[in-house]
């Protein structure tokens, strides 16, 4: 058990860079542009021994009715709600701002912990507007730098006393199932973010008709039947060409890391729309990484003859992407909840064939039978010779390839993969064969 903490304050105080700063690595985006974060992000994060959860936030903003900024604050006063303590950041250089009073004045309402901090204060300049800051009614501030890691361990001091209370009780669990982490990926305004709160069951990503309203990538722990997962929403992927603003392109590189770190890729398309060569660039990317992939096919209610829907969107997948063929094609609608459930059990099923070791025996006779049934071709008068086969890894399937030249055509390589796929049940993964040459290490010692 660890206690959470939210940073919370007005646009363009630093919440994302002491995010970052606290967590260890460069996870939330960051820019001078106002408003860069938009959903709540949540990761592990430490001071020194002190470990703890750590939610970043959308800047609160004074707005009305149902408008992104509105939706932006909601989603901050949900992290206040649901955070053990909450950080209240106020930019040192700017001293105490009208906003900053009338958010002050709304988490004293919620009768939770609330530290002050105030950031920005590089080498203890404008130390002044400490005391300024007392009329807040929030306690006594701290100084620090997010940038610098400066008055860090002051900070430290102010959330010990909440990780010894999360202490009381606690009890270690050995025997813990790593979870599953699921990256959700497609274009813009495909239902992603749609899809990643359904699958929470709360309204934890902005959604909306805009488009591209999520920029970092979101992580959030879940569980399906009793099995743990790390879900992540990210944002919506559009051709190179179209990618012009600074913030879209840190988001685009931020959403191309999180496919390099997932287990399974949930890539999300519109039924409405047809797959166009973005889709295609986004399956190549997930197979490049090596990942698993399942196909989600949203809006599924709107779609008329769904049966001949399907086979188009299968007869196109073989053409398109037969790196990993199989993929699982599963329609939902995030909106409503149709199929989300199957969509999981799909995405545990990709996951374990993903982690599938076969045994070199076994291996090794499909592959005489594969020879035997489709001999190699003969590369200028020579002919290969292929002498053994065993799985190097999993995570993807990887395998050596033991042969007397290293020039084995791709497209005999892409015979034994595919026949290899069948034989062994491995759909919808990326295969990956590597020659070898010499004698092979895994024969007897004579």
């Amino acid at each position: 058990m660890t206690f959470t903490v939210a940073i919370v304050g007005r646009p363009n105080v630093g919440k994302s860079t002491l995010f970052n700063r606290l967590t260890g690595r460069r996870q939330a985006l960051v820019d001078d542009t106002p408003g860069v974060t938009r959903d709540r992000r949540e990761a592990p994060a430490s001071i020194g021994p002190l470990e703890f959860r750590v939610f970043d936030t959308a800047g609160l903003e004074e707005a009305e009715g149902g408008s992104l900024q509105a939706r932006m604050t909601k989603l901050s006063e949900q992290a206040i709600e649901q955070a053990d303590v909450t950080l209240m950041l106020i930019d040192g250089r700017a001293g105490v701002m009208p906003m900053d009073e009338h958010f002050a004045a709304v988490i004293r309402k919620k009768h939770k912990p609330v530290i002050l901090v105030v950031n920005k204060l590089e080498g203890g300049k404008n130390n002044h507007v400490l005391a300024e800051i007392y009329k807040l009614g929030l306690g006594e501030p701290i100084g620090i730098s997010a940038e610098h890691g400066e008055g860090i361990m002051d900070l430290y001091e102010a959330l010990l006393p909440f990780s010894k209370e999360a202490e009381e009780g606690e009890e270690e669990d050995e025997g813990r199932i790593l979870p599953m982490q699921i990256a959700i990926v497609g274009r813009p305004n495909v239902g992603k973010s749609t899809l990643f709160n359904r699958i929470l069951g709360e309204e934890r990503t902005l959604t909306g008709p805009e488009a591209g309203i999520t920029r970092d990538s979101i992580m959030v722990d879940s569980e399906f039947d009793g099995r743990p997962l790390k879900l992540v929403d990210t944002a919506g992927m559009r051709r190179r060409a179209n990618v012009t603003e600074k913030i879209e392109k840190l988001a685009t590189a931020d959403t191309r890391n999180t496919i390099a770190y997932a287990h399974v890729v949930v890539w999300v398309v519109d039924a409405n729309q047809p797959l166009e060569k973005q889709d295609n660039t986004i399956a190549s990317l997930v197979e490049q990484e090596g990942r698993a992939i399942v196909l989600a096919v949203n809006k599924w209610d709107e779609v008329g003859d769904k049966a001949a829907y399907l086979k188009a969107i299968n007869q196109r997948l073989d053409m398109v992407f037969h790196q990993a063929r199989g993929i699982a094609v599963v329609p939902i609608s995030a909106s409503t909840g149709y199929n989300v459930n199957k969509l999981l059990k799909e995405c545990f099923k990709a996951y374990d064939v993903w982690n599938k070791h076969i045994g070199t025996g076994e291996l090794n006779r499909w592959l005489e039978a594969a020879i035997d049934a489709h001999t190699p071709p003969l590369i200028k008068g020579r002919r290969i010779k292929i002498r053994y086969m065993t799985q190097k890894c999993a995570r993807p399937p990887t395998f050596l390839l033991f042969a007397n030249i290293e020039d084995v055509p791709d497209s005999y390589t892409r015979y034994l993969v595919n026949t290899m796929r069948e034989r062994f049940e491995l759909p919808g993964v990326p295969i990956r064969v590597k020659i070898k040459t010499g004698k092979n290490p895994y024969s007897e010692k004579k």
